[in-house]
């Protein structure tokens, strides 16, 4: 009796395993069929985002509002749930949205500090490749404030809550000073370089006047690239911003809508209708992208090798750690 009811419990026990085994199959077959294809054909493959609804539409209606976020510290150094990286996620995401014909508006969730200069410039041009073929409304939640701005003005419509942060229009490179710390327990760097500049951030010793001036003149290159951008989309002589409210300082909505970084107050519902509006579709159902499931790429997760370590996030880690040497668009408060 108790011989027959093991052999009953392996039994079902192997044909789980067998019907598990048999899923991932199919679906690394069918991952890797897709990319087959897409390498043979002239068009690259690209996953497709699945579709969440938030708001029903009229019946019968096949119009779409399509609702992708931003969400984080904008970097390449961010991994995607799809892509490489988070940039990589939210350039696909757009390219699905204005290919799509059921797609009338996009609504473009920000909620960022910013992040690095390039990241930030991929992920507006992207918002103004779409916007040239369909509305794009840029709603602001808690946080768009540095490169989370700049990528908001690739936006046909800005709107933002009354309390969000936004503003803060400049470009910051930070490293770190440590010679007096080596000098009190008895290390000295040692460099070899090719050329004056070469280890012009070392943190070992002393930054010339040479170098400063260097340093903050690429900045301020970046910083007009920055101040050009805002002036050209949204309309204000960049004298008066470089004399004004470009000078890095964070801005609440309200402000932000009398200083013209923005063109409306509301709440998300109020981005939907305005989307609608823009698109012109009254009767559109709300989609929001999502990441495709995928048991092939779970599986690959869960063998991938090299990745044995647990990290915990702490209150006092939630600061991005920037990266010596690098520029980004962010508030100064994200700077420790």
């Amino acid at each position: 009796m108790a011989a027959n009811r093991k052999l009953g419990c392996l039994s079902i026990f192997l044909f789980v395993a067998l019907c598990v085994s048999v899923l991932i199959n199919l679906a690394l077959a069918t991952s890797a069929f897709r990319r087959f294809q897409g390498m043979g054909g002239d068009v690259e493959y690209r996953p497709r985002f699945q579709e969440m609804i938030v708001e029903h539409g009229a019946r019968g209606s096949r119009s779409k509002i399509a609702v992708i976020t931003l969400r984080g510290l904008i970097s390449t150094g961010v991994g995607g749930n799809v892509g490489d990286s988070m940039v990589d996620d939210l350039r696909w995401e757009l390219e699905q949205a204005r290919d799509d014909d059921d797609v009338r508006a996009v609504v473009l969730e920000v909620d960022s500090p910013g992040g690095e200069v390039t990241a930030s410039d991929m992920i507006y041009h992207a918002v103004v490749q779409t916007r040239a073929r369909k509305p794009v409304v840029v709603y602001m939640e808690s946080l768009a404030a540095s490169g989370g701005y700049y990528v908001s003005c690739g936006g046909k419509y800005l709107m933002a809550n009354e309390t969000s942060i936004t503003g803060s229009i400049g470009v910051i490179i930070q490293t770190l000073n440590y010679e007096q710390l080596f000098n009190k327990i008895g290390l000295a760097s040692v460099v070899f370089k090719s050329g004056k500049f070469k280890d012009m951030l070392n943190g070992a010793r002393p930054i010339t006047p040479e170098e400063r001036d260097y340093v903050q003149g690429f900045v301020m290159k970046t910083y007009e690239q920055f101040l050009g951008v805002v002036a050209k989309e949204r309309n204000v002589p960049a004298e008066a911003l470089r004399n004004g409210i470009a000078d890095g300082r964070i801005l609440s909505g309200r402000d932000a809508l009398e200083d013209k970084l923005i063109d409306g107050l509301g709440q998300i519902e109020d981005a939907f209708a305005k989307a609608k509006e823009l698109g012109q579709a009254p009767d559109a159902k709300i989609v929001k992208y999502g990441p495709p499931f995928s048991l092939g790429r779970v599986f690959r997760m869960l063998t991938k090798t090299g990745e044995t370590k647990i990290e915990l996030s702490l209150p006092g880690q939630l600061t991005p750690q920037l990266q010596s040497g690098r520029a980004y668009f962010l508030p100064s408060f994200y700077a420790p």
